[in-house]
């Protein structure tokens, strides 16, 4: 018996220790999951946290998103207006559009996170702006801004004219004298002109000329029948004509909506007029007389009523405008001639009708590049209400063109050049302007 049970332990004895470990696995392995259960919890708790984080950081980027398009919008019709060009002092365009960085593993997920902060507004943020070729700038003054421009302009011309005094016996056969007269002028007009805005859609603006001309005329003595040729030099320099302008932006404008810009302009009587210089008459001469000196000024007070329109097309604005001077007539003019003032009547110089297109074009954030054409009718000459003797309509016509660049110091350099297309235009036009914003 002894042995039986001997036998039947050792027996029993694997197995039942295998039976006591397949017991005891069960436990440990619960156990371990028990411990394993509050770390699942907190991790399964970030993660819902950091999908809400991201859900929101989404939502906020589209609505930047959103406004910035707006911005891009509203910036692409403001590039018409802008003078738009540190020309006229725009002031720059603010975007509320920032970058945002999600951060993992936070302590306190449900926390607010800033998601982003506007950039300050820097001076690459500036409207872009187009070179202003024609007299009227595209874009108005920022209410409570100055503008100063200096400008500096320089014209050229030169005219060959034939006059024959006599009359002709048959076709070809001239009894009389032949006036050849080759006329080269040349002026130079330095500007100050200054902008203030007043309102969003208001600005004033002055500008006071000083002109300096000298006239070189190559011409064979009248009446005398000698072949040779004789120079005659004038020139006159002084204070040029002061001019007063308003302008007003009539609509809002922006995205693709055209901009209209009226204006009116009034032009003193400072500079040295026509009347007041000494002239040499020679009678039967087609010119009738020439001038010792120069006139700086026309005469005659002027009011020019205009309307200018822009169209913006990213990344190009197209611009025209049309304009009407009225003179206002003097009456019992007297001029200078040999000494003596000479009773001329009263004078009223014809209206001029003008128009103007062109497209300005950026190139990059600091310089632009525009192409226009000018052009210019001028009415007849009345005097005592009657049409002057050789005055006939004058066609002024200019092909300009222009280059912008933005200098360092946030303010342009502006740089046209007008060429004549018509025989009575001056053949160069240079004029470099400078606007400073203040």
């Amino acid at each position: 018996m002894k042995l039986t049970s001997t036998r039947t332990a050792r027996t029993l004895g694997p197995g039942l220790g295998t039976c006591i470990m397949l017991a005891a696995a069960p436990g440990s392995a619960l156990a371990e999951e028990a411990g394993d259960a509050p770390r699942m919890l907190h991790m399964q708790q970030q993660i819902e946290a950091q999908n809400r984080q991201i859900d929101s950081l989404k939502a906020d980027l589209a609505r930047q998103e959103a406004a910035l398009d707006e911005l891009r919008r509203t910036l692409g019709g403001m590039r018409g207006r802008g003078p738009a060009t540190a020309d006229s002092g725009a002031a720059p365009a603010q975007a509320p559009a920032a970058q945002t960085v999600a951060r993992q593993g936070q302590a306190e997920p449900s926390a607010q996170q800033p998601v982003g902060q506007a950039p300050e507004p820097s001076r690459d943020t500036r409207q872009r702006e187009v070179v202003t070729i024609f007299e009227t700038p595209g874009v108005l003054t920022p209410p409570g801004k100055w503008i100063v421009e200096p400008s500096l302009q320089y014209a050229y011309s030169s005219s060959n004219r034939v006059a024959l005094v006599g009359y002709t016996v048959i076709p070809a056969i001239l009894i009389g004298l032949i006036d050849v007269r080759e006329v080269k002028r040349n002026t130079f007009t330095a500007a100050l002109t200054v902008r203030r805005g007043i309102t969003n859609r208001f600005e004033l603006e002055a500008k006071v000329p000083w002109v300096y001309r000298s006239d070189t005329s190559i011409s064979r003595e009248v009446f005398t029948g000698t072949a040779d040729e004789r120079v005659f030099d004038a020139d006159g320099k002084g204070l040029g004509d002061v001019e007063l302008t308003g302008r007003y932006q009539l609509n809002d404008g922006g995205g693709d909506s055209p901009y209209y810009i009226a204006s009116l302009r009034f032009k003193t009587r400072t500079g040295k007029d026509p009347f007041e210089v000494e002239t040499i008459f020679v009678p039967g001469a087609r010119e009738g007389g020439l001038q010792t000196e120069l006139p700086t000024g026309s005469g005659f007070y002027t009011f020019t009523p205009g309307l200018t329109v822009l169209i913006p097309s990213d990344p190009a604005v197209f611009f025209g405008g049309v304009s009407y001077q009225h003179s206002i007539k003097r009456s019992n003019v007297k001029a200078k001639t040999d000494g003596e003032d000479r009773f001329i009547g009263d004078v009223e110089p014809g209206g001029v009708i003008g128009f103007n297109f062109g497209m300005g074009l950026a190139l990059n954030d600091r310089s632009s590049f525009s192409i226009g054409y000018d052009h210019q009718s001028v009415g007849k000459v009345k005097i005592d209400g009657r049409t002057a003797p050789g005055s006939v309509r004058v066609q002024l016509g200019t092909l300009l063109m222009g280059y912008s660049y933005r200098l360092n110091s946030g303010n342009s350099m502006n740089l046209s050049l007008g060429i004549g297309v018509t025989r009575d235009t001056p053949d160069l036009q240079l004029t470099l302007r400078m606007p400073i914003s203040l």
